[in-house]
């Protein structure tokens, strides 16, 4: 019984000098701490181009809908416009006009049915963008937190 004692005794007392004898031997890595502050700088500049571009992105999609909620609006007023004509045209008896006047009023319908879906599209752009952009942002904040740690884990591993 004591001799099975004495054993694993003996095994931990290895295991623990082998693993802190790995542990001090492991620590001082000045090259692979250099290596990942590069790749931390290298990811972070490419982050900081993706949010300029998300940024670029996020911008003209917004003017995209806002020419398209302007020419909503146009339409709208087209259409209130021709529909006064072909009220009048009707009452005048004037058929022909009257005709003219229904073919701009469903080419209207057409167009603010096309500039909705337009206006759609753009906001979801937008919205997948500034995801996008978020995303892009955390990505930054984490490559500077690597960055501070990569380099205090050179300065540890140089002054010892």
């Amino acid at each position: 019984m004591i001799r099975r004692h004495l054993i694993h005794l003996l095994a931990l007392a290895v295991l623990g000098l082998g693993t802190t004898l790995w542990a001090q031997s492991s620590g001082s890595d000045v090259q692979g701490d250099r290596k990942d502050l590069r790749q931390d700088r290298r990811d972070l500049h490419q982050d900081r181009k993706d949010i300029q571009s998300d940024k670029r992105d996020v911008r003209n999609d917004r003017a995209d809908a806002r020419n398209d909620r302007r020419d909503i609006n146009k339409d709208n007023r087209d259409i209130a416009r021709d529909r006064r004509e072909l009220h009048q045209d009707v009452k005048d008896g004037n058929k022909t006009a009257a005709a003219q006047e229904r073919k701009d009023i469903r080419q209207d319908k057409r167009d603010v049915a096309h500039d909705k879906k337009d206006l759609r599209s753009d906001r979801r752009d937008i919205h997948h963008d500034e995801k996008d952009l978020h995303h892009d942002r955390k990505d930054a904040r984490h490559d500077k937190r690597d960055i501070r740690h990569d380099r205090r884990d050179i300065h540890h591993d140089r002054k010892g």
